[in-house]
């Protein structure tokens, strides 16, 4: 389980990621006129951990970050550093290696963002990969109006929806409104990939 506030996770592409996550982190907070003692309460994330997060000391686990983000209505992906959506009639690659890639150390649980332009038709796309027996725990339920499509890739893939297990083999789908806690387990002895899309209407 990657929950613990004084866990770290570490993104692994880009000339300082846990800066540029600190940085969107305290920039959003400013911009929203919270004090971080104001973010820890809403975050439940420690003042401490926060203030490691803002100076770049440390990357927050995914269930960390994923409190941080809701806590400041703020996409995940944004927080990480993805590019902004694409211009009308434009068009964006984004190279391999140039990923947002979020890892955690201990579980190997690592996020990758594959949107070139995230949030253009109010979409983003993420590839997952999960080890063996590893868990995201339960993440915090999105805005009213947030769904969430996963295809199964590789392995097998456990979703928990308010107190639901569904259990998807690879080629599997699931689509589900994503304003309740969920999470994603592994728990065979194989690692397990997905793609994820998540769509925020308003």
């Amino acid at each position: 389980m990657a929950q613990q506030d004084e866990n770290a996770a570490e993104p692994r592409h880009g000339d300082d990621p846990a800066g540029a996550f600190g940085g969107n982190v305290r920039r959003r907070r400013e911009e929203a006129g919270l004090t971080l003692e104001q973010l820890s309460t809403r975050s439940s994330v420690s003042r401490a951990m926060l203030s490691k997060v803002e100076r770049g000391e440390k990357s927050p686990t995914i269930g960390v970050a994923s409190r941080i983000a809701h806590a400041l209505d703020a996409p995940l992906s944004d927080l990480i550093g993805a590019s902004a959506a694409a211009a009308s009639g434009a068009a964006v690659v984004m190279r391999k290696d140039e990923r947002p890639v979020f890892r955690d150390p201990e579980t190997g649980f690592e996020r990758h963002m594959v949107s070139a332009a995230p949030g253009a038709g109010g979409a983003e796309m993420i590839a997952h990969y999960l080890p063996a027996q590893v868990s995201t725990g339960l993440l915090p339920a999105y805005p009213p109006g947030t769904e969430k499509q996963i295809v199964v890739l590789d392995g097998t893939l456990t979703v928990m929806i308010g107190g639901i297990s569904e259990a998807l083999d690879a080629g599997d789908s699931l689509f589900f409104q994503a304003h309740t806690d969920h999470g994603f387990a592994n728990r065979t002895n194989a690692p397990c990939e997905y793609i994820m899309v998540i769509t925020r209407r308003t």
